[in-house]
């Protein structure tokens, strides 16, 4: 299960509190906090080389942040594998569905909910890396959808937050988490 995975998860014990600290507060007290004089996003990046471990700290944060609040939390688990299209215009679609209908569907349930969007990268490309000629318009539409997505939900579902996981190679990485 979940806990036993925690307990696995060689990250600096602080990081951990601070990781969870972090959801507590935007899944218990966004909603009643002023975006203005105490800015929470509702979303939290785990950033790492492949095989760190990121997935698996994001799973095990939900189910400790669940345990936490003794209250039943809805965890969302979004395949980004599924969102691209060889359709023109069709991956920017679904993500902005999943955005824009999907997600405040789920929030408006009342429930604390936690997304989980793994592998961010596969939707979302980051744009310094990005030009026309390598990656096709709908590539940098769907980025786009994501980044704007990621905002409306922030804004609108105050009981949702987000918990990305973001591969990243450079050799800064070990600081990315």
């Amino acid at each position: 299960g979940w806990p036993e995975r925690w307990d696995r998860i060689f990250v600096a014990p602080e990081l951990k509190e601070r990781l969870l600290s972090d959801l507590l507060l935007s899944l218990k007290h966004r909603a009643r906090v002023s975006a203005v004089g105490l800015p929470i996003h509702g979303l939290i990046v785990l950033a790492g080389p492949p095989g760190t471990g990121k997935t698996t700290l994001a799973g095990g944060l939900a189910d400790q942040a669940a345990r936490v609040l003794g209250d039943p939390i809805l965890f969302v688990d979004i395949n980004p594998h599924s969102f691209p299209s060889q359709m023109l215009g069709e991956s920017q679609r679904g993500v902005a569905r999943l955005f824009e209908r999907t997600l405040p569907d789920l929030a408006r349930r009342g429930r604390p909910t936690i997304v989980l969007l793994d592998e961010v990268e596969s939707l979302a490309v980051s744009r310094a890396g990005a030009s026309l000629e390598t990656n096709p318009v709908d590539v940098h539409r769907a980025t786009d959808a994501v980044r704007a997505g990621v905002d409306h939900v922030s804004r609108s579902c105050r009981n949702v937050t987000v918990v990305a996981t973001r591969r990243c190679t450079s050799p800064a990485a070990n600081r990315c988490i």
